[in-house]
């Protein structure tokens, strides 16, 4: 880029939040910012990834910041394909190993539990419960059955698990934000298109129903806050819509998608970075969350159309 982002006060919201990801980022968001803004290579950002790879398949290491130790986890394991995705590489042999770990750790009924309890004894934060017996969860299954899905991966475990997300997506009527999160990104991955069309119209109903998106940024009040959430743990449209394509996107009018993204432009702080909006239960964790919103935040503004530097 023609500015330092170190040697002078950067302008754009580029440069700002680059400066933001060199001084605070892991090895692994710098490389993805690398090659999201800067050109960089997807191997780099691959090899970084598998520092968080462990023997069983699955992804430990506080890959998801909120939950430390070492243990696979089916969240971590749902954030290392999120990034597989983003660069292109969810397919091959590193998902044949994930998708045999997603079957060792699958519930009685073939889904995934939020958090598995082999992460007792490690700290985690306090809004995700350690059981030993976890029930299946839209939360860790959605995310994952969409992405395999959206790259055309096939494997046995897909099978039992696809059928779980449409009966919970289907099912669902008290929800909260994240769940309805999950819950997108499973129908924006779904094959069967017609079926998925009609579970997102209902979707979309229950969420302006139940008011789980703040559709007017400056009259939050409107917006329901789910039990358990920080103050300003709230989600606005582009957080259920962050591509133009998403079957979410159809759930709100243009204007409330610009506020929306005008809101989502004016949330970056002065020292370049999104805020993390989660709990801050420990100071690595929170630390760690602000990069991963910051090219989350950028990726959704250039997707978007917002210019971005």
């Amino acid at each position: 880029m023609a500015e330092n982002p170190l040697s002078s006060p950067p302008s754009s919201p580029l440069a700002r939040a680059e400066r933001f990801v060199w001084l605070t980022a892991r090895v692994l968001e710098q490389r993805r910012f690398a090659y999201h803004f800067l050109r960089g290579g997807a191997d780099q950002v691959e090899t970084a990834l598998m520092a968080y790879l462990n023997e069983d398949g699955g992804y430990g290491h506080a890959l998801e910041p909120d939950l430390r130790g070492p243990v696979s986890q089916p969240l971590h394991t749902a954030h290392g394909l999120r990034v597989l995705d983003t660069i292109g590489r969810c397919g091959g042999l590193r998902v044949e190993r994930i998708c045999r770990y997603l079957t060792d750790v699958s519930t009685h009924d073939g889904a995934l539990p939020a958090i598995h309890p082999s992460q007792r004894g490690y700290p985690s934060a306090p809004f995700l419960t350690v059981v030993d017996s976890p029930p299946s969860a839209l939360l860790s299954t959605g995310p994952v059955v969409g992405v395999l899905h959206r790259n055309q991966v096939w494997h046995a475990w897909l099978f039992r698990a696809t059928e779980f997300c449409w009966s919970a997506v289907e099912s669902l009527e008290k929800a909260h934000p994240y769940e309805i999160q999950a819950a997108v990104a499973f129908l924006d991955g779904a094959p069967d298109r017609p079926r998925a069309e009609a579970a997102a119209d209902r979707l979309g109903r229950l969420v302006r129903e139940q008011r789980l998106a703040v559709l007017d940024p400056d009259q939050p009040e409107d917006h329901s806050m789910a039990d358990g959430y920080a103050p300003g743990e709230v989600l606005h449209p582009h957080d259920y819509a962050r591509v133009p394509d998403s079957l979410a996107g159809r759930w709100f009018t243009d204007a409330e998608m610009a506020r929306s993204l005008d809101r989502l432009e004016a949330d970056q702080e002065e020292d370049g970075g999104w805020p993390g909006r989660r709990d801050a239960w420990a100071p690595g964790s929170a630390l760690e969350w602000r990069p991963i919103a910051t090219i989350e935040a950028l990726r959704t503004l250039r997707a978007h159309g917002r210019t971005i530097g």
